[in-house]
């Protein structure tokens, strides 16, 4: 499910961020290079989102948690060789939001309802990114639960959130809600790369194959108005019919920055050649990248993006990171997952 991002107070950088991104699209920058997340913002990152039961928290969007969040807190906590809070965060996420019919979790934790996981229905992005972080983590050390709960986790994405449709393979962003008659909903940010290949080398590419490979081709014809940008969300009504979604505003904004993010992470920049173009022609124009811009229209948002954009820019682009951790639980995210 789409979390909603808000907020204009905490999508702005500094203008001397734009001047250092600026300088250093002139001079070649330091493309795809990043400080380990170990030795840079996983302390703080640790301190300010996760709960000592393991509980990740959202503070833009009235500090619930959700799948998507308790993903991140794995993967980060993974690569920071943080054993302890990874085990607190994945035993939460069982407990609290594992599905019992279908090896899934639900995708909202609202701490503030009589009923905090009131809707059951998952969120594919999530559930992929916990399957990916679970199979490396029982990996490396020797948890051969954990690799039961990614390959149980992978199985139930493949045989519940992909349908064939249009001679495709649609990677479905949940179970529910996204798939009717004359149209299937996608969003381009879910297709998590590394994720994706990680799944294909464990499972096969005759399992996971054709699912990547028809994202990737979903991913290319995604691409809209005058800057050919990726949309948040998007409708499939044939094998060569994408467009926009009909019920969300055409923008690429926050959900898409992530095809950017996913696309670098998994060594696929050529898919997002054009993010890259519209990112580096607002720097050539001394002018911030705007956290969003309407397809069509050419109308942007009227303040930059976040340090989570920021630090997403910066791997593709060649621009400098931000130099602070943004206090924002998404945009921190972002920064940190760009450091991956």
């Amino acid at each position: 499910m789409a979390v909603e991002r808000a907020g204009v107070d905490r999508r702005t950088f500094s203008l001397g961020l734009i001047m250092a991104m600026t300088a250093a699209c002139n001079t070649g920058g330091n493309q795809g290079r990043a400080q380990p997340v170990a030795g840079g913002f996983w302390p703080l990152w640790r301190d300010r989102f996760v709960a000592p039961d393991g509980r990740v928290i959202d503070t833009g969007n009235g500090r619930i948690s959700h799948s998507e969040g308790q993903s991140y807190g794995l993967i980060l906590a993974l690569h920071a060789s943080d054993r302890e809070v990874f085990e607190r965060i994945a035993n939460w996420t069982e407990t609290t939001l594992g599905r019992q019919d279908v090896a899934l979790h639900a995708w909202r934790y609202d701490s503030r309802s009589m009923d905090p996981v009131s809707d059951p229905n998952n969120a594919t992005d999530g559930d992929i990114v916990i399957a990916w972080a679970l199979s490396l983590a029982g990996e490396r050390w020797g948890r051969s639960d954990w690799l039961e709960r990614s390959r149980q986790i992978r199985q139930a994405i493949r045989s519940r959130c992909v349908i064939a449709r249009y001679d495709r393979n649609l990677l479905l962003p949940g179970l529910v809600g996204f798939a009717e008659p004359a149209r299937v909903t996608l969003n381009p940010s879910y297709f998590v790369w590394p994720a994706l290949d990680r799944f294909a080398k464990l499972d096969g590419t005759t399992v996971w194959g054709p699912v990547i490979r028809d994202c990737e081709e979903i991913t290319r014809m995604a691409r809209f108005g005058t800057h050919q940008l990726p949309t948040d969300w998007i409708a499939v009504t044939g094998a060569k019919s994408v467009g926009p979604a009909l019920d969300k505003p055409p923008r690429f904004g926050y959900d898409a920055i992530r095809v950017a993010l996913y696309a670098v992470l998994g060594r696929r920049t050529a898919l997002v050649a054009p993010v890259a173009d519209w990112w580096r022609s607002c720097v050539a124009q001394h002018r911030a990248l705007p956290a969003w811009v309407d397809v069509y229209t050419g109308e942007e948002a009227p303040y930059a993006v976040s340090n989570g954009g920021a630090a997403i820019a910066s791997r593709l682009i060649g621009s400098p990171a931000p130099a602070a951790l943004d206090t924002d639980y998404f945009a921190a995210s972002l920064q940190m997952l760009a450091q991956l």
